[in-house]
């Protein structure tokens, strides 16, 4: 089974975020960046499915240079080779059709992706995805078993989860669940050391458009001071909810 793990390149939820050129642009300045969490739930079944299965595993990313430092983390965790497609990451619509042209003629059994990736969080890519190659798809996917070309998959749905049975080629959106987060790994000295010699391969991107564009950004508004209010007092409570909060 040949498995493609999408991998974002997103800012860490413990950065500093800022916006430049009158807040139209996001400011990478001291941000440290990562894989995105629901990538890496992904990741981490693919490394199951490889040694569980003998399934091959490759990563791939969207995006320039700036990007490898964290396709190379996903070699250290085990990845067998990455591919990096040299266009910046502009829109879903875009990273779906490009991802699209790789995986057309690369023969993937499983692509495993994100539900969302948490920077934009929007969640396009991939249903586009699937859409693109023709291929099924489960979003929101929490639990992932392969026997052959049969699937078993179950997803969260409002108000409970639903139980999936499907086949290859199959395009996942997953997210926490997927595997336990006490089962995410860290790279090693030694894996760091295998990634050096990994292949990652650059690949030149084809023409597409973006369907959408970024007019601003802005931050939510600053948190307000907290009134504490004794126990004691619950007369002053009930006034502060009814003629401040307003909530009652």
């Amino acid at each position: 089974m040949k498995i493609l793990v999408c991998i974002s390149h997103v800012p860490d939820t413990t950065s500093k975020i800022n916006f430049s050129e009158n807040n139209t642009k996001f400011d990478t300045s001291g941000v440290q960046f990562v894989i995105n969490p629901n990538d890496e739930f992904g990741l981490t079944r693919a490394m199951w499915f490889k040694e569980k299965q003998g399934a091959s595993v490759t990563v791939i990313n969207v995006g320039g240079t700036e990007t490898e430092p964290t396709l190379r983390k996903a070699l250290a965790i085990g990845a067998d080779e990455a591919i990096r497609i040299n266009t910046p990451a502009t829109d879903g619509f875009s990273v779906a059709t490009q991802l699209a042209h790789v995986i057309k003629s690369g023969g993937y059994d499983l692509i495993i992706a994100g539900r969302e990736s948490i920077d934009y969080n929007g969640g396009m890519v991939p249903g586009m995805l699937a859409g693109l190659i023709n291929a099924n798809f489960v979003n929101n996917c929490i639990s992932l078993e392969v026997d052959g070309n049969a699937v078993k998959a179950i997803r969260e749905i409002d108000g409970g989860k639903e139980s999936v049975a499907t086949a290859l080629p199959l395009v996942i959106g997953g997210q926490k669940g997927l595997v336990e987060e006490s089962d995410l790994r860290i790279p090693n000295m030694r894996g760091i050391m295998m990634a050096r010699k990994k292949p990652l391969n650059i690949i030149e991107p084809i023409e597409t458009g973006a369907e959408t564009t970024s007019v601003s950004f802005e931050k939510p508004t600053p948190k307000g001071a907290v009134t504490l209010v004794s126990s004691d007092n619950l007369d002053e409570l009930v006034n502060l909810l009814h003629n401040e909060a307003k909530v009652i």
